[in-house]
């Protein structure tokens, strides 16, 4: 019996990315559009990335098998 390969989720695989060591990054939620009543600071800390947050870990790994 063939063992079957696991599919990526690929829009899992656009939103996220793995680092050196493992861990899961992500992107802040927030930037797109309504931006004119956010301070300078808020805009630029939404500028940078993320880790996935403990509790949404194993959801994510699931979604990218081969990471």
């Amino acid at each position: 019996m063939a063992k079957i390969k696991m599919k990526t989720k690929k829009a899992a695989a656009k939103r996220y990315s793995f680092t050196g060591s493992g861990k899961i990054k992500r992107t802040k939620a927030g930037k797109r559009h309504l931006m004119t009543g956010k301070t300078r600071n808020r805009l630029r800390n939404l500028g940078q990335s993320d880790l996935v947050h403990k509790t949404d870990l194993k959801k994510a790994k699931r979604t990218l098998p081969y990471g």
